[in-house]
């Protein structure tokens, strides 16, 4: 069991690439953020049952007080526990909760210097993770920072993997409205999950699915999904340069965001399946 790659954590900075192979991503500042307040950790290993490929994206919540912190350090201490679960053949459901939680502990330990705690507004962040295998994808979540399987098979398909904690999303699932007209409330965007001090309680979202032919995963923020929310668009948009090349396939779903209007940090990470080498 060796790793291929160790955690490749981006800094909170106005623009940074990870390209692990199996695994790339972009976030970026955009164009009205003072700074960027997300982050993505990524990661891949071979194990005995073959590669694994773990990433993780945070946005910090702005209303809260050092959200870009808080998106770097729930990332960096998520990315950690699932590697190591993947290392020791840990159940993938198990170690994203775990992740979770040392995501929420580091958010926490924010505040453990003198004079900030109690802290109005604690530092809080979005969350969501993967962990690929050859079989399966097990997503974790909270908040409205997105999964997406853009398929790429005979019948491809393409679909939202994860469900926003949400003002528009509830309003949705009460069949108040559509989701394009919860989308245009003023409230749409405000949270009702995240990591950090203030919802310690709250049980992150765990879902495993098995992709129905080759594809590739899609973790975003909704500095993405607020200018293209569709899973299908999505994947015109991406495939097929994801499967071969997910960097640059990245790199072309931030310009988009950007040049959409740039409104928020935007994060998108691709991840092919099923991890290997690209297709010819």
């Amino acid at each position: 069991m060796s790793d291929d790659a160790a955690p490749a954590l981006s800094p909170s900075r106005d623009h940074n690439e990870t390209d692990l192979g199996l695994v790339a991503g972009v976030t970026d500042r955009g164009l009205r953020h003072h700074r960027n307040e997300d982050a993505m950790a990524l990661a891949t290993a071979e194990v005995a049952g073959g590669p694994v490929v773990v990433a993780v994206v945070c946005d910090g919540v702005s209303t809260t007080r050092r959200p870009d912190e808080a998106a770097q350090a729930a990332a960096q201490a998520a990315v950690q526990v699932l590697m190591d679960g993947a290392r020791i053949g840990r159940d993938p459901a198990e170690a994203s909760r775990a992740a979770v939680s040392a995501a929420r502990e580091a958010v926490i330990g924010l505040a453990d210097t003198p004079g900030d705690f109690p802290m109005l507004d604690p530092p809080s962040a979005t969350f969501v993770s993967a962990v690929m295998t050859g079989e399966a994808v097990t997503l974790c979540w909270l908040g409205d920072s997105r999964g997406y399987w853009l398929g790429a098979g005979p019948d491809p398909g393409a679909t939202r993997l994860t469900t926003d904690d949400s003002v528009a999303e509830q309003m949705v699932a009460a069949g108040l409205l559509s989701e394009s007209e919860a989308l245009a409330l003023p409230q749409a965007h405000v949270v009702t999950g995240w990591v950090g001090a203030d919802l310690q309680g709250t049980p992150p979202h765990v879902a495993r699915f098995e992709p129905p032919g080759p594809g590739v995963l899609l973790l975003c923020s909704d500095g993405l999904w607020n200018y293209q929310p569709e899973a299908a668009r999505l994947a015109e948009m991406a495939l097929p340069e994801a499967q071969g090349d997910p960097l640059a396939a990245a790199r072309a779903l931030v310009t988009f965001a950007i040049e959409s209007g740039g409104m928020d940090n935007v994060t998108v990470v691709l991840a092919p399946f099923p991890p290997g080498p690209p297709p010819a």
